[in-house]
């Protein structure tokens, strides 16, 4: 589990988050298990309601436009969907050019700097690479 602050932010954020975690999971058309579980996952430290997570899996199926999911997002919200839109992009172990065309749509309404998925995906890479190492660390401990 990723330390962060998402169950700190305001309820409307926590939700506009979650949209935004939908919509990034049929980018490409297709929702992996790997997807699936990262949205999960992150979908659990938002808090939601039992009527927002209802509806935000309702949105699996038919996501709302990305501008729509952009509404409602502070910069901290924003940054932190944008990490997990990231990391829910790359679960699968590819970042196709669909998902890095909405990713940089992310953070242009966001503001940011202009290598920010560069530098996002570059720590993605290397956490999943730091994962991988402890389930071969795992293996490797019997006698």
């Amino acid at each position: 589990m990723l330390p962060d602050t998402v169950h700190k932010l305001p309820q409307t954020e926590r939700f506009a988050y979650a949209k935004l975690l939908a919509f990034m999971t049929r980018v490409d058309n297709e929702l992996t298990i790997e997807e699936m579980s990262m949205f999960e996952q992150r979908l659990g430290t938002a808090l939601l309601s039992p009527k927002q997570r209802e509806h935000i899996r309702k949105a699996l199926k038919n996501p709302p436009p990305l501008e729509e999911c952009l509404e409602g997002l502070g910069e901290e919200a924003g940054r932190l969907a944008l990490r997990d839109a990231v990391l829910m992009a790359a679960s699968d172990g590819t970042v196709d050019e669909d998902e890095k065309e909405v990713l940089h749509e992310i953070a242009k309404h966001l503001n940011l700097k202009e290598n920010a998925i560069n530098e996002l995906l570059t720590w993605t890479v290397e956490g999943y690479a730091w994962m991988q190492e402890g389930y071969d660390l795992l293996n490797n401990l019997s006698r």
